[in-house]
C-alpha cells in the first residue's frame, strides 16, 4: 500500500461517481470505469481518470470499489478486471448485491487473492455527493486501516457488522434497512393516489399528523418530490428500487419469511417502471396507482 493509494471505482452511476469525487477531493489518486464512458466523463473535471476498461481501471489499485447495478454486473466487471488486479488489494464491494451474489463475489476474492469488504452504504445522490453516506461494512480488522480512509471519503459513519464480508452480514443488514425505505416510499405514494381519488388536499393530511407520532420526515420529503414534481434527477431511481426490492423478496423466501408488503412493494416498482418511471426517483412509485403513464 503506497502512502496515497490509488482507488479504482468501478460503476459511476448516480453513486459511484459521487463516490469518485469525494474520494479524488479527499486527496486519492482515482480512476474509474463505467461501462457507458460517455457518464464517466464528467468526472475528468475533478481529476479522475477515465478507462476504458476494468483492467486500465485497476491496474496496480491499492482499493478497488465496485458501485455497480446488481451482483452479477459487480461479477462481469471484475472478471473482465482479473488480467490486471494486484494480489493483496482490497475490494470494497458495495454494490447491493443480495445474499446469493454476495457468496459469489466473495469466492472470487478468495480465488484472485484480494482482502474482501462487503460494504453496502445507505443513502441517495444528495448525501453521496456530500460525503454522507452511512457505510455498513464487514472484513478482517487487520486490514481495516487500509480501506478506512476511503469509507471515511465517502461516507458520514461506517458501521461494522462482522470479520467475515463473505459471510455477508452488511448485505444483510442492508436489505433489512431498505425494506423499510421501500416500504415507507410506497406507502407515501399511496397516501397521494388516495388522497387524489378521495379530493382530499395532502396537505390537511400533513397539518393532521403534525409533530406526532405517526408524522415523518422521509415520508414528507419523498411525498414533496411528487407533489412539486421533482422526480428527476432521482435521489434513488425506481428501477434500481424495483431490483433491491425483489433481493429483499428472494431473501425473505430463502429463510422461509413471507414478505406480502415487500413482493406488492416490488410489484408496484416494477409498474411504475414499465408505465416509463424507471428512471426518475423511487417515489415516483406513486404513478403505479393509475393505468397510465400519469394519474390523467
Amino acid at each position: 500500500m503506497t502512502d496515497t493509494p490509488t482507488v479504482s471505482v468501478l460503476g459511476t452511476g448516480i453513486m459511484g461517481a459521487a463516490m469518485a469525487r469525494n474520494l479524488a477531493r479527499a486527496g486519492h489518486t482515482v480512476r474509474a470505469w463505467n461501462r457507458t464512458r460517455a457518464k464517466a466523463e464528467p468526472l475528468a473535471a475533478d481529476g479522475i481518470e477515465i478507462t476504458d476498461t476494468p483492467a486500465q481501471a485497476v491496474q496496480g489499485a491499492d482499493i478497488v470499489l465496485t458501485m455497480l447495478y446488481d451482483g452479477p454486473a459487480a461479477l462481469g466487471a471484475m472478471r473482465e478486471a482479473a488480467p490486471a488486479l494486484r494480489s493483496g488489494a482490497a475490494w470494497v464491494q458495495s454494490t447491493t448485491a443480495g445474499i446469493e451474489a454476495i457468496g459469489e463475489l466473495a469466492g472470487f476474492a478468495r480465488e484472485h487473492g484480494l482482502v474482501f469488504f462487503d460494504a453496502p452504504v445507505l443513502g441517495t445522490r444528495q448525501p453521496a455527493e456530500a460525503g454522507q453516506l452511512l457505510v455498513l461494512a464487514a472484513g478482517p480488522s487487520e486490514h481495516r486501516g487500509a480501506v478506512e480512509p476511503v469509507l471515511d471519503a465517502v461516507g458520514a459513519r461506517t458501521v461494522w457488522t462482522g470479520e467475515d464480508g463473505a459471510a455477508g452480514s452488511a448485505t444483510r443488514l442492508k436489505l433489512v434497512a431498505n425494506s423499510w425505505v421501500i416500504a415507507a416510499t410506497n406507502a407515501a405514494g399511496e397516501v397521494l393516489a388516495l388522497s387524489k381519488a378521495l379530493d382530499v388536499d395532502p396537505q390537511n393530511f400533513f397539518d393532521a399528523i403534525a409533530g406526532g407520532p405517526l408524522d415523518m420526515g422521509y415520508l414528507r420529503a419523498k411525498a414533496g418530490l411528487v407533489l412539486n414534481d421533482q422526480l428527476s434527477p432521482a435521489q434513488f431511481g425506481v428501477a434500481t428500487a424495483a431490483k433491491d426490492a425483489r433481493l429483499i423478496v428472494e431473501a425473505g423466501e430463502r429463510y422461509g419469511v413471507r414478505l406480502d408488503v415487500a413482493a406488492a412493494g416490488a410489484a408496484r416498482l416494477e409498474r411504475a417502471a414499465a408505465q416509463g418511471h424507471g428512471e426518475e426517483d423511487m417515489a415516483a412509485a406513486y404513478f403505479a396507482s393509475f393505468d397510465g403513464k400519469t394519474e390523467d
